[in-house]
């Protein structure tokens, strides 16, 4: 795993009405403050990436189909500077990460639906601190391609 990164199985209170999904309360060790909390949507197969915060912490969880989520430590300072983790969450896999800043993110749609994901930020969106990288990029030691080991 890396460094500063949490990775906290969350509760489905499923009965017959439907389900209560829990996230992040103030309560929580992982929560810092609270900025704003928005969802996004990936399609089955696309890819959202990379991009890293300067000082935004991330706490996600998808609460609709499937994503992988992966992760590049480059932060000068970290004992796991150069790593690379996967965290595959959603429908399969329902748990909150906290990815703390300096950390380069994106995720890809899994499955066969469109995925929803929650991020509940430490800070408001500001353009000026977040870093983008194109998906591809060498900058970055990951392949997006599904392995069959």
């Amino acid at each position: 795993m890396i460094q500063d990164v949490i990775v906290k199985p969350l509760k489905k209170i499923v009965d017959e009405r439907g389900c209560i999904m829990h996230m992040l309360k103030a309560t929580d060790p992982e929560f810092k403050q609270f900025g704003e909390i928005y969802f996004s949507t990936v399609y089955p197969g696309v890819i959202k990436g990379w991009h890293f915060h300067e000082t935004m912490t991330l706490n996600y969880a998808v609460i609709k189909g499937n994503i992988k989520l992966v992760l590049f430590d480059q932060r000068e300072n970290s004992q796991t500077k150069g790593e690379v983790q996967e965290i595959f969450l959603g429908d399969k896999n329902y748990c909150l990460v906290t990815v703390p800043p300096g950390i380069w993110n994106g995720f890809k749609g899994i499955g066969l639906e469109e995925a929803i994901v929650a991020n509940c930020a430490t800070h408001p969106h500001d353009p000026l601190e977040i870093k983008r990288v194109d998906t591809f990029t060498d900058q970055i030691p990951y392949d997006w391609n599904i392995k069959y080991e």
